[in-house]
């Protein structure tokens, strides 16, 4: 099994933009915790992130292509 984990604006900015909100864990440790769990699981991961739409959308759409089996998507700023 292979999940894609999408990120929309401002999840980079994790651990940085409003700590005290969002929390100090940065961005690269979300990602790392992440695949840790999907390795574990046997699951193959891939994260990306992008602050534009059209880049999202062209993620979702190549995901397709690529016959990942499941999408996971955090809108962020959205």
């Amino acid at each position: 099994m292979n999940i894609l984990v999408l990120n929309g604006p401002n999840i980079n900015l994790l651990g940085i933009r409003e700590p005290a909100i969002y929390g100090s864990e940065n961005y690269d440790e979300l990602c790392r915790r992440v695949n840790a769990h999907a390795a574990e699981k046997g699951i193959g991961c891939q994260i990306l992130q992008s602050n534009h739409e059209g880049d999202l959308v062209d993620m979702i759409q190549r995901a397709f292509f690529d016959k990942v089996d499941g999408l996971v998507f955090n809108p962020g700023a959205y």
